[in-house]
């Protein structure tokens, strides 16, 4: 009878502690790794740059390498074996393909002003650099899943990423109300319209998608103490106007549906959970649940009256769609057409991963007075890029996103697991959405925190019987 007690009482401990490895330094050195290239990615312009991201592919080593002697000193290889890497590890295998010279050099001519490759890819030069990005982020991904892997640890990235999301929305603010010259007062950017860190103000409302829902559904869902809520609420108003002073559209409606999934998300959750509740209660939870849905609108109409007397009526008009140009799609319709157009002749594996810019001129039947990288929706270009075979990744990865997040969000008993499940789903959402209209998953540090928050979603990370009920006090 000792012995079993003895025996609960260490697993009890081990339960608590969730972290019972021999070196934990190198676990924690990992995690803060994990935390540095999302910071770091962030500020230096978003990583888009070739210096930023080759200190972000020398962390990720750094990251590997430590794994590897974690693995070593434990004896023992730390994997997730959570199915949502299969389809990053299916783009990546995807883009070697397309190096590979398995193309007839005659089939290209005609496409491109110079030799032809032999490659199925039209630029192996872009698409290798693509390749090698893919698995810096199937690293991180792996990473994340395997040293995310505790209570402790899940709240304090969560409370990093919303305290960072809420200075750089108001760094953010700041820089555009000064009107500065340049990003930091000094980065220049003739051919584009900054915002905070980032060179692509959509990107930025992007990016503040992803943040502002998950501190909306820690928030609405009961999930901190009393006397943090203000703060939360100080950081969501931060964060939306700062969307709405980027003018994007694609944010502004990015933004209405975060708000909505979360609300309607907890809403339902709790009608579940008061399926045993009297009558008279079940009103009261109505009465409680309808004061949140209006407290929301209430919160979007005081967003957009801030962002109308703070940054004009110019940046308002424009992130909902009225403005006085001809062609409201700014050219995107253009441009999806153009990819469809490249998606015809490489139905399968695609023209190569980042070859659209390579491939528009010779489809462009406009003026050709415009160089286009992209194709102003993640999705047309996937087609476009990697052909049916890269749209079924990324189809698989969404369905499995939401899968799972949808399954850790109803049989989650943590009011703060749940409402970070919920809050970062809302989020990929956000960004899912906005990638109709713009290709903001192609800025690095957009898709680190995109996949971060795959991870806040549908990690398998314990919280004992004691953080349930924290966050109802």
């Amino acid at each position: 009878m000792e012995n079993e007690l003895e025996n609960s009482s260490a697993a009890d401990l081990i339960e608590e502690s969730i972290i019972p490895e021999k070196f934990s330094r190198l676990s924690g050195s990992i995690f803060i790794l994990l935390c540095v290239v999302l910071i770091f990615s962030t500020v230096a312009y978003g990583a888009v740059e070739n210096w930023a991201f080759g200190f972000i592919s020398v962390l990720t080593g750094i990251i590997a390498l430590f794994w590897l002697a974690d693995a070593w000193f434990n004896r023992e290889i730390r994997f997730d074996t959570n199915l949502l890497q299969l389809p990053v590890l299916g783009l990546v295998l995807i883009g070697i393909i397309q190096l590979l010279p398995l193309r007839s050099p005659d089939i290209a001519n005609g496409v491109l002003s110079v030799p032809a490759v032999s490659s199925l890819s039209i630029n192996p030069y872009a698409t290798r650099f693509a390749v090698i990005q893919l698995i810096i982020y199937a690293i991180f991904f792996a990473a994340a899943f395997v040293y995310i892997n505790s209570a402790q640890r899940l709240r304090q990235i969560v409370t990093v990423v919303i305290v960072f999301g809420s200075i750089m929305a108001f760094f953010g603010i700041l820089q555009r109300l000064a009107s500065p010259e340049g990003i930091y007062g000094w980065r220049p950017t003739p051919q584009a319209i900054p915002f905070a860190s980032f060179i692509n103000q959509h990107h930025f409302a992007a990016f503040m998608e992803m943040t502002i829902g998950l501190t909306l559904a820690l928030l609405v869902g009961n999930a901190t103490e009393k006397d943090k809520r203000l703060l939360l609420i100080i950081a969501i108003v931060l964060m939306g106007v700062a969307i709405l002073l980027t003018g994007s559209r694609g944010g502004v409606l990015s933004l209405l549906g975060v708000i909505g999934f979360v609300l309607l998300t907890n809403f339902l959750r709790k009608k579940d959970e008061d399926e045993e509740l009297t009558k008279d209660e079940r009103r009261a939870r109505f009465r409680r649940n309808l004061a949140i849905v209006g407290g929301g609108l209430g919160l979007l109409v005081v967003l957009f009256s801030a962002a109308l007397l703070l940054g004009g009526d110019a940046p308002l008009t424009r992130g909902i769609g009225f403005t006085n140009q001809a062609d409201v799609s700014s050219g995107r319709l253009h441009f999806w057409a153009v990819a469809l157009q490249v998606f015809k002749d490489y139905p399968i594996f695609g023209a190569g991963f980042d070859t659209f810019g390579t491939a528009f001129p010779h489809y462009d039947t406009w003026n050709g007075n415009y160089r286009v990288e992209q194709a102003h929706n993640d999705y047309l270009q996937t087609l476009a890029d990697s052909g049916l075979l890269g749209f079924t990744c990324i189809a698989a990865f969404i369905y499995l996103l939401f899968k799972q997040g949808l399954q850790k969000i109803g049989g989650e008993h943590s009011h703060f697991r749940r409402s970070v499940s919920v809050g970062a789903l809302a989020g990929c959402l956000g960004i899912l959405i906005h990638s109709f209209f713009d290709f903001p998953l192609r800025t690095p540090s957009n898709a680190f925190f995109f996949l971060l928050f795959a991870v806040f979603t549908t990690a398998s990370i314990h919280f004992s019987k004691r953080s349930k009920t924290r966050g109802k006090r």
